[in-house]
């Protein structure tokens, strides 16, 4: 009885989460079986969470005689978390996942794997499809345990019922976590009684799930790909206009995001009342990141020091890909780098003295691009604005000699 196909796995190093639990043992034990054939290097990794006291101990325990029983090296980590949710101020299931990533894209960062496998499998699909539905998402939610940076998920397409006759059929050992039939939390609510009842309105209710999903993902590849091309990239910036279609504004805004996942549709009411907000309002998002309303676009950024002031150099001028020039013998002697300050003028390129605060709002660049735009200045004098202009003074003549990229 095999349920998965190694040949994508052939001469890989992989290592499998192993909980001790049915699904991991199902994986591990799938690899086992056909490591040889397909010349995988196969590995384990162990995270014990300090949750459960001995029963956790017993799990770790547990996996170290089934890894030895196997002739596969184990990994184990421990982590405290109910330290790290006090800390952070989340749940325990949400830092338990936390610590378990760090450590898998440690493996695969560290160069010791190629792949982390774990037993994710069709049932925790249509679970998760239900948790996020219940608490707000959207159809790019709908495909909620991919692969990603080196993660992988052979069982996507098992569902626990065939990892109940595999490990069966193979009479192989697991240990149960009494966890699981605790119903406060919410996952545990969801497989035990929530799906259930959806499978007495129809008892093909988990395909149909997973269906729905299927579709959402492929419409939402579609549209992602559309919305991809609308933004606008400034910098390390990221603006999206705020005219798109709301099917393409909130794929855009998704894209802008520093997020691996779980974003709820509150935050997308966030940030789309920022679209009926006048310019310069913003809202904080996650891990330092803002989005804010600037003239026609929501701008998402992480806020920067602004640079001190340096000595200008010639040298740091010379990147030929940016777009303005200057005249690099028409710079004063004492020019210098900065950022702007009160009393700054600038005669623009054919065109006459300006404050350079009016000079930049009517360019609609924003208030806060203003403060950390880089500048090359002689006294209050402006002579360059990064990326946005260049002063008539230090324009490119016939009689130029030496240039500089801006």
């Amino acid at each position: 009885m095999q349920l998965l196909d190694l040949q994508p796995y052939r001469k890989k190093r992989v290592f499998v989460a192993l909980s001790g639990g049915a699904d991991s043992v199902c994986l591990l034990d799938c690899f086992c079986s056909k490591a040889k054939e397909y010349e995988i290097s196969l590995s384990a990794v162990h995270v014990e969470h300090g949750i459960r006291g001995e029963e956790s101990l017993r799990d770790m325990h547990f996996c170290e005689e089934l890894c030895k029983s196997f002739d596969i090296p184990l990994k184990i980590y421990k982590r405290d978390i109910p330290a790290l949710a006090k800390k952070e101020k989340i749940g325990l299931e949400e830092a338990a996942r936390k610590a378990r990533y760090e450590i898998f894209l440690s493996l695969l960062k560290g160069g010791e794997a190629d792949l982390v496998a774990t037993a994710h499998h069709a049932d925790d699909v249509a679970e998760t499809i239900l948790f996020r539905l219940a608490r707000g998402t959207s159809p790019s939610g709908m495909r909620p345990i991919a692969s990603f940076g080196g993660i992988v998920r052979p069982f996507l397409s098992v569902d626990r019922s065939q990892i109940s006759a595999y490990l069966k059929a193979r009479g192989l050992p697991y240990v149960e976590d009494s966890t699981n039939s605790d119903e406060s939390y919410t996952r545990n609510y969801i497989r035990r009684t929530v799906l259930p009842a959806f499978e007495k309105i129809n008892e093909n209710a988990e395909i149909h799930l997973l269906q729905f999903a299927d579709l959402c993902a492929r419409d939402d590849e579609y549209l992602s790909r559309l919305a991809k091309k609308e933004i606008i990239y400034f910098g390390k910036d990221r603006l999206v206009p705020v005219s798109l279609p709301d099917p393409l504004f909130f794929r855009a805004c998704l894209l802008c995001l520093d997020a691996e996942k779980d974003y709820t549709s509150a935050l997308f009411q966030e940030i789309s009342k920022l679209k009926t907000l006048q310019s310069g309002k913003k809202i904080s998002l996650r891990h330092g990141q803002f989005a804010a309303r600037e003239y026609e676009n929501i701008v998402f950024y992480s806020p920067e020091e602004p640079p001190r002031e340096a000595p200008f150099r010639e040298e740091d001028f010379s990147d030929e890909t940016k777009k303005l020039r200057a005249d690099l013998d028409a710079f004063p002697k004492g020019c210098v780098v900065r950022t702007r300050r009160e009393g700054d003028f600038i005669v623009p390129f054919k065109g006459r003295k300006k404050s350079l605060k009016k000079f930049l709002t009517d360019r609609k660049i924003s208030a806060r691009l203003q403060k950390t735009l880089p500048l090359i200045a002689c006294g209050e004098e402006i002579l360059v604005v990064c990326g946005v202009e260049i002063s008539d003074r230090v324009k490119v003549t016939e009689s130029t000699t030496r240039v500089g990229f801006f």
